[in-house]
């Protein structure tokens, strides 16, 4: 019988010595839980993705050192680590098979994905053998992330004797993906006639978040071991008889769980592991702020956020009334700061620029921008980091302001529709009731002018939505869409508007991702650009 352990391991990248000591103590929790080897996650030594550090030459030296030296720290018990290997000239993201301070093995990845949020060819070549290692009788192999979603690496892995397949993974998250690594692994369970260990990483890193959510699956597909989503965890599993044994299975989340331990995950670590003192949030007593400052209370602590209200002569009572109930619920610290002066001044200043012309957006893009100065002089002053509160139905049709309210370090919601924003707010409150439900239920209003709703500019949000997944996550065309059952005038509107508010976005701060595919890393078209969509 081997005890096999799985560490979903929260790595920093390019914290080299930091990610040492915390594998080494993974390692010492294992083995004194009886387990003879410890899987970890994919480049759990430097951290995933390392992105341009993996240009530079110091850093596999760097790397090299750091494996060294967890080596000599990690006696009884065996540990896989995915690290940054640079061999003959050549670069590999690759495993080592460490024990009693010798590397008995070095596996490396066959299949280097290049879509989505992936550029691994940028920076690696491709292995080409399988590795097979005996841990206390039993013959493992290892397979890397991607090289298990294809036939080919797992097939041969068991051709090289292997009787139990041992994977490591950077997988970031969207939501329920989780379901679709399962089947991945259903598949290569079947085709090869092994059991599998999936070890993924857990972490905010940038716009990604990794959930962990690692498992294991026996011969027969079932599986015998799943840990937490969003959450570091250490699990065990027994390989007996030539397959897994049933062990711990954590409970699986709603949607709405997994959408929101995410963004709470992504906004802790960047928070973090960037060092900075807290964050400072616009709120407006609308729905956007109201969830934006629920997931940074929960993520840091009340005492580590700020909130900021900056009415306008067109804020409404309730809007106040609201915004300070939920303050005082939530233990913040709450600021009003009116913008009448500063908008006073400004129309003096620029009324001779304006003789003539009728007030239209340029005023209302004023107000969204003086309280963008004011939230990054207060972030100046304090160190705090200022999250920005705009969603991605927002972001997709430029329903916007450049300096205004994009103006910050982190987008929270950035990649989260605005039908799923109000999903995500009733399930805040089934947590703790924190939002007033005057927030969720009122027409949302970017209170920018007298009586304004958002839909005086755009679609219903569920006809929006709906429309930018099919055009932005599927790449369905406009033809598809109208062919699908949406308005074709609004088709037209959302298509268009989506195309112009691209310069836009390209200036939009970094934010979560928990979608097939965010405007981020995986979203990259020209901002000159004369292709027009067949309809």
């Amino acid at each position: 019988m081997l005890k096999i352990a799985v560490a979903q391991f929260n790595a920093v990248v390019g914290d080299l010595p930091g990610n040492v000591d915390r594998l080494a103590a993974c390692a010492a929790q294992a083995k004194a839980q009886g387990a003879g080897l410890l899987l970890t996650p994919e480049l759990a030594l430097c951290g995933y993705p390392p992105e341009d550090l993996l240009l530079r030459p110091d850093f596999y030296r760097a790397a090299a050192a750091a494996l060294d030296d967890l080596a000599g720290r990690v006696a009884g018990i065996t540990l896989v680590v995915g690290f940054p290997e640079e061999a003959a000239g050549r670069r590999y993201n690759a495993a080592a098979v460490l024990r009693d301070g010798k590397c008995l093995a070095v596996y490396r990845k066959r299949r280097l994905p290049n879509y989505e949020v992936f550029d691994e060819k940028r920076y690696f070549e491709a292995g080409s053998e399988a590795c097979v290692v005996t841990v206390d009788g039993v013959r493992c192999g290892i397979n890397i992330c991607a090289d298990i979603w294809e036939p080919g690496a797992a097939e041969q892995a068991r051709q090289a004797g292997a009787e139990l397949l041992l994977v490591l993974n950077a997988s970031p998250c969207h939501l329920e993906k989780h379901a679709r690594r399962a089947e991945v692994i259903g598949e290569r369970v079947r085709a090869t006639g092994i059991p599998a260990i999936y070890a993924n990483l857990v972490g905010g890193q940038d716009e990604l978040v990794f959930d962990g959510a690692s498992f294991a699956m026996d011969r027969g597909g079932a599986l015998c071991l799943r840990l937490p989503q969003c959450e570091e965890a250490l699990g065990v599993v027994e390989f007996a008889g030539g397959d897994l044994r049933p062990g711990e299975l954590a409970a699986p989340l709603s949607l709405e769980a997994e959408a929101y331990r995410a963004l709470v995950l992504g906004v802790r670590d960047y928070i973090g592991k960037n060092g900075f003192p807290g964050a400072i949030i616009g709120l407006s007593g609308g729905i956007d702020s109201a969830l934006t400052l629920c997931v940074a209370v929960d993520a840091l602590g009340p005492e580590k956020v700020r909130a900021v209200m900056m009415p306008s002569p067109y804020t409404a009572a309730m809007s106040l009334d609201d915004s300070r109930a939920m303050v005082k619920t939530l233990g913040v610290r709450y600021d009003e700061i009116a913008i009448e002066p500063a908008m006073q001044t400004f129309a003096a200043m620029l009324a001779e620029e304006f003789a003539g012309r009728s007030a239209d957006t340029t005023e209302e893009n004023l107000q969204a921008r003086i309280r963008g100065v004011i939230l990054m002089a207060l972030s100046n002053k304090t160190g705090a980091l200022v999250l920005t509160t705009g969603n991605k139905s927002e972001m997709a049709v430029g329903y916007c302001t450049l300096y205004g309210d994009m103006a910050g370090g982190f987008a929270v919601i950035k990649d989260v529709y605005k039908t799923l924003v109000y999903r995500l707010a009733r399930y805040r409150n089934t947590l703790s009731p924190v939002i007033p439900e005057n927030i969720i239920v009122r027409p949302p209003s970017a209170e920018l002018r007298p009586d304004q709703t958002d839909q005086d500019s755009l679609p219903p949000y569920d006809v929006l939505d709906a429309i930018v997944r099919a055009y932005m996550e599927e790449d369905r065309s406009p033809r598809e869409i109208v062919a699908a059952g949406l308005p074709p005038e609004a088709v037209h509107r959302v298509v268009r508007l989506l195309r112009l508010a691209e310069y836009k976005r390209r200036q939009a701060p970094v934010g979560i991702r928990i979608t097939p595919r965010g405007f981020g890393k995986d979203w990259r078209y020209p901002i000159t650009n004369r292709y027009r969509d067949e309809f």
